[in-house]
């Protein structure tokens, strides 16, 4: 695919003011992705909608980002990445405003759409243009704050149980517009002009549409598969179907086709590669806690969700943390070190939130979250800096696109497995404690509720029972997901021995990677 001209080695002008305008619209595309979580009951409400009905405000938005990802590449380097990332931007405003005015659930579901796909270009793009602002000895600055824009989605639900307590669910949306139009203006102010590709090569529309439905199917099938009853249900074996088939129909074509949609090349270097399981990773460890904590915090420790939102801040405090100490360690410490450090935190958060029970107490929920907080953050910056060590100027639209595909595709992954596994354990739990609930358990006849002991002839006594069986069946069913996203962490900690050296100019006295290491230009 021909490529537009970039000039990344010596930077651009107003890096700064580059870097505010594009980390602050990426910052509120990542919030919409988890700020409407915490507001659905109130649109459920709002549009006299059941919960299946409702759940796609979620997924459309989703879907639509997920399959317009991968055409940040070739938009860009067609007509120009600045021209994109304005539209997009502009795009994505606008729809917020139509997201939060709508009257029907129809056209809500119709503006979230809208809204992903404007949305979906901006953190691709905004990566690649943040790695071309500044020159290539301050890469680790400018990914650590990047990254700072993708930390939204620890701030979503936050944001979202604040406005939607004190204000209105109408609100999730329109708390875009004014950050909209200044991100807005110090995009079309700073962003330098760059030059599309004088070759105005067709879009491989095979390759595309085949990838889009492949995404779309998937995505889809992961989303609704736990309401479906996943394979139990027509529509999800349809969809299964259906994205395997695409998927296999993309993979042949990309390896056959001359100048196809995606560049296989881009695979074959192995820090790419490897950085690409390192983000699917990343997607698969980051997101599911955001999902379950909230429920758990608000459903069986009883918090309101205000002070939900405000425990969770902590996970947001370690993240914005470890992007500044990520700056600072960069040719210090090793990114394979950095890697494997930001994965163990990961997992010790994780495997000390499978211990709590229902009597946890606030500092336990603080400080476990700021830990997590700084393995997100410690593992992305590395993450990226091993994907774009060998990737020039040239492909960096294509591989950002990429490794941002990876990370929403395994994000949705993530949920959809840790789900999986709660509902399994929680299901398998109560049928494990309901079978000592009878009149012979000494034990739980004799036990004081209210100086009295269960008695399992009073509807009174029996409705407590029920209650705090749901309750213990439901921890452990937190238990259990939480100690596979420990394992999971841990696991994914020899990759980076496989990891080839990376070398960071004007850090610690490393040499440039040449070019001709890097993955060439067509």
């Amino acid at each position: 695919m021909a490529q537009a001209q970039h000039t990344a080695s010596q930077g651009a002008k107003h890096p700064y003011l580059i870097s505010f305008s594009v980390v602050l619209a990426s910052l509120l595309y990542s919030i919409d992705w988890t700020i409407a979580v915490v507001a659905l009951p109130h649109m459920q409400g709002a549009f006299s909608a059941t919960q299946d009905q409702i759940s796609w405000v979620i997924t459309s938005y989703i879907v639509a980002s997920a399959i317009m990802i991968p055409m940040a590449g070739w938009l860009s380097n067609r007509f120009g990445r600045k021209r994109v990332y304005v539209l997009a931007v502009a795009g994505f405003t606008l729809t917020s405003i139509v997201c939060g005015s709508v009257s029907t659930l129809t056209f809500e579901v119709i503006a979230r759409v809208a809204q992903g796909m404007c949305g979906a270009f901006l953190v691709p793009l905004s990566l690649a243009i943040m790695l071309d602002a500044f020159p290539e000895e301050e890469h680790p600055k400018a990914m650590a704050i990047w990254g700072i824009g993708w930390a939204g989605s620890f701030i979503g639900p936050i944001l979202g149980g604040v406005l939607t307590e004190y204000l209105s669910w109408r609100y999730i949306f329109f708390i875009n517009i004014p950050f909209g139009i200044v991100a807005l203006i110090g995009c079309l102010l700073f962003l330098p002009k760059d030059v599309p590709s004088k070759i105005k090569e067709q879009l491989d529309w095979f390759g595309f549409l085949t990838l889009a439905i492949g995404i779309a199917s998937l995505q889809m099938m992961l989303d609704r598969g736990q309401r479906l009853d996943w394979f139990d249900s027509g529509e999800i074996i349809f969809e299964g179907c259906l994205a395997l088939t695409a998927l296999y129909m993309f993979n042949v074509h990309v390896m056959t086709k001359k100048n196809p949609f995606l560049d296989p090349k881009l695979f074959l270097e192995r820090n790419f590669f490897l950085a690409l399981i390192l983000v699917a990773f990343y997607g698969l460890l980051t997101v599911p806690p955001m999902v379950l904590l909230p429920a758990f915090l608000e459903g069986l420790i009883g918090y309101e969700i205000v002070d939900v939102g405000i425990l969770q801040s902590s996970r947001g405090l370690g993240v914005l943390l470890a992007m500044f100490l990520s700056n600072k360690i960069a040719g210090i410490i090793n990114v394979k070190v950095q890697i494997a450090f930001g994965l163990s935190c990961l997992g010790i958060s994780a495997l000390t939130i499978a211990f709590w029970t229902s009597d946890v107490g606030v500092w336990p929920i603080l400080w476990t979250g700021f830990v997590s907080g700084i393995g997100s953050g410690i593992l992305m910056v590395p993450a990226q800096m091993v994907a774009f060590s060998r990737v020039i100027a040239a492909k960096r639209n294509e591989g950002a696109a990429v490794f941002n595909l990876v990370r929403t595709m395994f994000s949705s992954v993530g949920v959809s497995v840790i789900l999986a596994i709660f509902i399994y354990a929680g299901a398998t739990g109560r049928t494990e404690l309901v079978e000592n609930v009878n009149v012979f358990n000494d034990a739980l006849v004799n036990a004081p509720v209210a100086s009295e002991g269960y008695n399992l002839e009073t509807s009174k006594s029996l409705t407590m029972l029920e209650n705090e069986v749901d309750r213990q069946a439901e921890l452990q069913g937190y238990v259990a997901s939480f100690f596979v996203l420990a394992i999971a962490s841990f696991m994914a900690i020899p990759i980076v021995f496989l990891i080839r050296r990376v070398e960071i100019k004007g850090r610690g006295g490393g040499k440039n990677v040449k070019e001709s290491q890097l993955v060439a230009a067509e």
